[in-house]
């Protein structure tokens, strides 16, 4: 766990000087930095879509997904704990960027390789070099995307420690499970949410990123299924 309070420390760091850069900067100057992390973030999603070698699967888990988490209305219960805590720690900001801030910072923080390779060389190695690298990167991401929507951004440490820290205890007992293609067609759909945060930071459409998560557990699914499938 010590990579991951690491990695929650760099991105609360990073919140709190982006939250300075916040409070300073003119509309105009804060559009021009939802530009600038809108285009990163697409860069990112793109060159991590790609690492795909299935892409029937990876369209297939997230039309799929994107309609089991509209059903369910994940995003929706994730704003809505967003709310929960912004009630509580953050009175003065506003609902919709600090909700979007902490669903766009735990989708961006969590879903990519690093992120699972990492803690599972944390959690079963002892190897911490990945997490905290990834949480340098982490840091400076945290500085740009609190800039542009605010506080709710340093929030997704609580996602970071759940998730990144979860997946790290139990290393030792899912590692064997964590072959290439898992790691190739998580970083796979992680990309394709990836996107979507980077569209929706340009503003070129609403995409309710959340309700795709469940993408994430299809693409498992599809890949435990493969022998059994017809060749795609």
């Amino acid at each position: 766990m010590f990579a991951t309070i690491v990695n929650c420390i760099t991105v609360f760091i990073g919140s709190m000087l982006g939250l300075f850069l916040h409070a300073k900067i003119s509309e105009e100057f804060k559009e021009t930095v939802f530009t600038g992390v809108g285009l990163f973030t697409l860069i990112v999603g793109i060159a991590m879509a790609l690492k795909s070698d299935r892409m029937v699967y990876l369209a297939l888990s997230i039309v799929s997904g994107g309609l089991l988490g509209n059903t369910l209305d994940i995003e929706g219960k994730i704003l809505a704990f967003g709310e929960w805590l912004k009630k509580r720690f953050a009175q003065g900001n506003s609902k919709h960027d600090f909700a979007y801030g902490f669903l766009n910072a735990s989708v961006l923080f969590c879903v990519g390789a690093m992120t699972l390779v990492g803690a599972f060389k944390a959690g079963a190695e002892g190897e911490y070099t990945l997490i905290l690298t990834k949480s340098v990167m982490d840091g400076f991401m945290a500085i740009l995307l609190t800039a542009a929507q605010g506080i709710g951004v340093a929030f997704s440490i609580l996602t970071i420690l759940v998730y990144q820290g979860g997946l790290t205890l139990i290393a030792g007992f899912v590692k064997p499970f964590v072959t290439p293609l898992v790691l190739s067609e998580l970083t796979g759909v992680g990309g394709a949410l990836v996107m979507m945060i980077g569209f929706n930071l340009l503003s070129l459409r609403k995409i309710k990123t959340g309700n795709f998560l469940p993408a994430l557990v299809i693409i498992l699914v599809l890949i435990a299924l493969e022998p059994f499938l017809p060749k795609l």
